[in-house]
């Protein structure tokens, strides 16, 4: 019988969301057997990989290869929002922000797409289908399904904490620092292509009389071909976020 040894683990910020709540900002004992990489007993208290920035074991740095050893005091930190840590000790390179959307979160998918980000979505996504496209085109993974960001293929992803679809993009703007990355008029809301300039002249038969009259300014989608204009519902959209990311 192999011996039982122990370590123990403290968990900061919002990674306390994965806890039970017996378990928030309390130092916390694992027990084991052998030597497990690192990250196995972080995701044995309920905190995906993707959520972790940093590892510190008796104050050193480490990475997830790191394999743990009796008497180990670890500490596990979120990412850093305003804090810059060097690339030596970061566990991933910083992702690009281009995402894949589960299901539950089409309304999120379009507010984003509207705000010129890459977001891929459909309302038919299997898991293994998100796993797929996030490992092979090295996508953010954003869901509403903790377990979907256990997949040991993902290596960039959140859990968005907020129900409504408002809130959830305020989350994953400041999540990602992306409010200097907005782009109105950048992405299709239907298919998230890339939308370009076209000449009014080769859309006009599509136009309806009043957007004929009052409009001069028009997008296509390079995919899909919707046209786009500056027109009150676009206005109101932009409105409505701009008060909310002016709080």
């Amino acid at each position: 019988m192999k011996p039982i040894f122990e370590a123990e683990f403290r968990f900061y910020a919002e990674l306390n969301d994965f806890l039970a709540p017996p378990q928030h900002h309390h130092s916390l004992p694992y027990r084991f057997a052998g030597h497990p990489g690192i990250k196995d007993p972080i995701e044995v208290f309920g905190v995906p990989h993707t959520e972790v920035e940093l590892i510190i074991v008796n104050g050193l740095t480490v990475r997830f290869d790191y394999q743990l050893r009796p008497g180990d005091r670890v500490s596990v930190y979120p990412i850093f929002k305003t804090l810059n840590i060097t690339p030596e000790i970061q566990l991933r390179a910083a992702p690009a922000p281009r995402f894949v959307i589960d299901v539950n979160l089409g309304k999120l998918a379009k507010h984003l797409r509207l705000l010129g980000f890459d977001c891929l979505y459909r309302n038919d996504y299997h898991d293994r289908e998100i796993v797929a496209i996030a490992a092979d085109n090295q996508r953010i993974v954003l869901t509403r399904d903790r377990r979907l960001l256990f997949a040991k293929r993902i290596d960039h992803g959140y859990w968005v904490r907020a129900v409504k679809s408002d809130q959830q993009v305020i989350e994953v703007l400041s999540r990602f620092n992306l409010y200097g990355l907005i782009a109105p008029f950048a992405r299709c809301i239907l298919c998230n292509g890339k939308l370009a300039l076209v000449d009014k002249q080769d859309v006009l038969e599509l136009l309806e009389p009043k957007t004929k009259l009052y409009y001069e300014i028009f997008y296509r989608c390079t995919e899909c071909q919707q046209i786009y204009w500056n027109g009150s519902h676009i206005e109101n959209m932009q409105r409505h976020f701009k008060e909310l990311l002016t709080g």
